[in-house]
């Protein structure tokens, strides 16, 4: 008789990195941390190789490694684990993804949000009219469309979107400006194909940022991006979590400026697994320390608040809980909050969400090319992220802390957030790019990519104005003759 063999997931953590090596980081992530002052360090050389190269020998297969944590998530069996800990070099091993039947009614991520879009708004497809834009009024809401008249559209900003896989998307004639994506990377080992039937999520996502058909025009069509996909169909585990600081970690070594994902992790396959609330303090899981070292590397990260409003779990989910970043939470044109979209704070009591976007039947295209309408913070998160890159092509002398610090104070509940349901409330992108900080802005002058425009703000009779190119707005975003 043949014993079954069953292999599980692991995450493999070393000491040390005892090799010296060039940091994992491309051309333009080193012209970007040199541009803000941010120093490289231990986090941003690579796992060591002699390491990796032992437990090869012993059998052990790598997913993707981890610089940041330095260490591995791997496929192997118990009674290797068990001799794995006893080697040296190794600090711990952890088991991250076992053979327990996936629980499909604990999925915190993709499935959720989509349920709740089916029994909200059926998918209602939109008969779409040349002389109409049914994306209008989310755009509106936050008063993007002024900077987009201004020509700020986020050229020259760096995305990712980090999903389930894209369904579709290198096909769909509403994402027409095919160099806008750069590249695509897949940290799940998922049977499905990256573009294929799993992905219809992140394609609705993407179209809210970078789609264009008639009627509907995205948040930010001039940002190039790169896709990503973190989360897998079959299996709710942590190993999900370690897929997205891949993700993360790959984003930061490509110079991304902007990331964006609209995944939560709460509750798993295997119950012994299943997070405490005490556990969203932004500090207990690495996907979430993941996304604040993300920040502190110079990236803004967006994150959905989740849609467990109306649920026994009620509040946001990791990687929500994370510091210095935007979670998103879920607003209908009018700025109402949406019932679904998970309460705050975090667990160590900042404010969460940080902020709100439409998410409340958020106009969007889903992978046939038809415009409809859908619920979840699933979309009010690209969808900040589109106003964040559209802000920042308009300021690429700012930092991600200083763009963020832009979104905060712009919104309409800055003087008095709320903890629990809208953060700091909606902002206001035209507000966000006309105030003045604070605090001086600190970093070198000099741009990687000077996407400027020729407008300067003027004081014309005590009144602030915007000028250039032939246009003049005031200080909330209106043409002035």
């Amino acid at each position: 008789m043949i014993a079954l063999l069953i292999l599980h997931i692991w995450f493999v953590s070393f000491i040390d990195k005892p090799e010296k090596s060039a940091p994992q980081l491309s051309e333009r992530a080193f012209e970007q941390r040199a541009k803000w002052g941010i120093a490289t360090d231990q986090m941003d050389y690579p796992v060591s190789p002699m390491y990796m190269a032992e437990l090869r020998k012993m059998g052990v297969t790598i997913c993707h490694k981890s610089r940041w944590f330095n260490g591995v998530t791997c496929q192997m069996d118990e009674e290797t684990a068990e001799k794995v800990k006893s080697l040296k070099f190794v600090k711990d091993v952890e088991l991250t993804r076992d053979d327990k039947p996936a629980a499909k009614l604990f999925k915190h991520s993709i499935l959720n949000s989509q349920q709740l879009s089916i029994l909200n708004s059926q998918f209602s497809i939109l008969n779409s009219q040349l002389s109409s834009s049914y994306t209008q009024k989310q755009l509106e809401l936050y008063n993007l469309l002024p900077l987009h008249e201004a020509g700020f559209e986020g050229k020259g900003i760096l995305m990712t979107f980090c999903d389930g896989g894209f369904k579709d998307a290198q096909n769909l004639t509403c994402f027409r400006q095919k160099e806008l994506e750069l590249g695509h990377f897949d940290f799940t080992d998922d049977k499905d194909d990256f573009y294929g039937a799993s992905g219809a999520h992140g394609t609705m996502c993407l179209s809210t940022v970078s789609g264009i058909a008639e009627g509907f025009y995205g948040a930010a069509t001039q940002a190039q991006y790169y896709l990503m996909r973190s989360e897998e169909a079959e299996h709710e585990s942590p190993k999900e979590m370690d897929n997205l600081v891949a993700a993360l970690e790959k984003a930061d070594s490509l110079g991304v400026n902007i990331f964006s994902v609209s995944l939560g992790y709460a509750m798993f396959d295997n119950s012994e697994w299943t997070l405490d609330k005490s556990d969203l303090d932004g500090k207990s899981t690495r996907a979430s320390l993941a996304a604040t070292i993300a920040a502190r590397k110079g990236m803004l990260v967006c994150v959905a608040a989740g849609n467990e409003g109306n649920g026994d779990w009620k509040t946001i989910c990791v990687p929500a809980d994370a510091d210095s970043i935007l979670t998103v939470g879920a607003v209908d044109t009018t700025g109402l909050i949406g019932s679904f979209s998970s309460f705050g704070p975090s667990a160590d009591e900042r404010v969460k969400p940080d902020v709100c976007a439409v998410g409340v039947k958020a106009t969007l295209i889903n992978p046939s090319g038809e415009i409809v309408r859908n619920n979840g913070t699933s979309f009010s998160c690209p969808l900040m992220a589109g106003l964040a890159a559209c802000l920042w092509s308009a300021l690429p002398d700012e930092n991600a802390m200083q763009i963020r610090e832009r979104i905060i104070r712009s919104a309409d509940r800055f003087d008095n957030p709320d903890y629990i349901r809208y953060g700091f409330g909606v902002p206001d992108a035209w507000k966000a790019y006309t105030m003045i900080l604070p605090s001086p802005v600190t970093h070198s002058t000099s741009p990687v990519t000077d996407n400027r425009s020729s407008f300067t703000k003027v004081l014309r009779n005590g009144r602030l104005l915007i000028v250039g190119e032939g246009k003049t707005f005031d200080s909330t975003g209106q043409r002035v003759q």
